[in-house]
């Protein structure tokens, strides 16, 4: 009967207007695993900074190491240290090149100023994302 068909649903799904997948690889990460992402970079950011300040604390140099931590290995690997333990990664505007270092340079700039990354759209994507046309997307299952 035509009365009895559903109308299509007007629920917004995360990542379908990047052209992402709703769950699984490629689907956009939540919150939680970015967060934990940043926080272990954040750890071994400190880390760093710590080897060449000690008996001192780090202090403002982990940010120093945090920047050149996380733009080095965005560009060469697509992914921080804090990512590959969560099983995350950044998806590229275009699949399967390299992030151009500005847009990492950029991205990396407006994490640490960390409100941009809390600025988030429907999608969940940070100010920063959004900016430079990445996602940090599930790498595995």
């Amino acid at each position: 009967m035509v009365g009895d068909a559903q109308p299509p649903s007007q629920e917004r799904r995360r990542g379908a207007a990047l052209g992402l997948p709703a769950e699984g690889p490629g689907s956009l990460a939540t919150f939680s695993s970015r967060v934990g992402a940043f926080l272990v970079d954040a750890v071994t950011a400190a880390l760093v900074a710590g080897l060449f300040t000690a008996p001192e604390l780090p202090g403002n140099w982990s940010l120093l190491s945090f920047g050149l931590i996380t733009v080095v290995t965005l560009v060469v690997f697509g992914q921080t240290p804090g990512m590959r333990l969560l099983g995350l990664r950044l998806a590229h505007p275009r699949s399967g090149q390299r992030l151009a270092p500005w847009r990492a340079v950029v991205r990396t700039a407006l994490l640490m100023l960390l409100v941009p990354a809390l600025v988030v759209d429907a999608d969940g994507r940070g100010l920063h994302d959004r900016l430079t046309d990445t996602a940090v997307v599930e790498d595995r299952e």
